[in-house]
């Protein structure tokens, strides 16, 4: 596996400043320095999707006002929605109680998934058990 780029660099006059240290702190990275990105829409619930972040990733998200990603297979970074159209618009962002996953809560224009559904769930439930209270 290649090894993933190293965090943003320090804030340099002129340059676009990292990642808020505390919120750089409060992160709980796996192996990869990446943290799962649960993407919800906003005004109805539905789960949309899930991808990665790093903290550049998050950093952009959390100052444009568009959800950016870190894509494992291609190593990069890509914004939802730059080839597709199918753009993510940030309402909230908020970190678990672990540190270890983010829920970024979204307006969706278009599809969510990049096979065209709207969420990246539909259609794909699988056989289980309904448990009760």
């Amino acid at each position: 596996m290649s090894q993933h780029p190293e965090p943003h660099p320090p804030s340099v006059a002129g340059e676009t400043p990292g990642l808020d240290p505390a919120v750089a702190h409060a992160l709980k990275k796996d192996a990869s320095g990446l943290v799962a990105a649960i993407v919800q829409e906003h005004d109805t619930g539905d789960v949309l999707m899930l991808g990665w972040m790093d903290e550049e990733a998050l950093r952009r998200t959390l100052t444009s006002g568009r959800v950016t990603f870190y894509s494992r297979s291609r190593q990069e970074y890509w914004r939802k929605g730059d080839t597709s159209g199918h753009v993510q618009y940030v309402k909230s962002v908020s970190l678990d109680c672990d540190g270890d996953a983010l829920l970024v809560r979204v307006h969706q224009v278009g599809a969510a998934c990049h096979t065209g559904t709207r969420t990246c769930f539909d259609g794909r439930e699988l056989a289980a058990v309904v448990g009760s209270a």
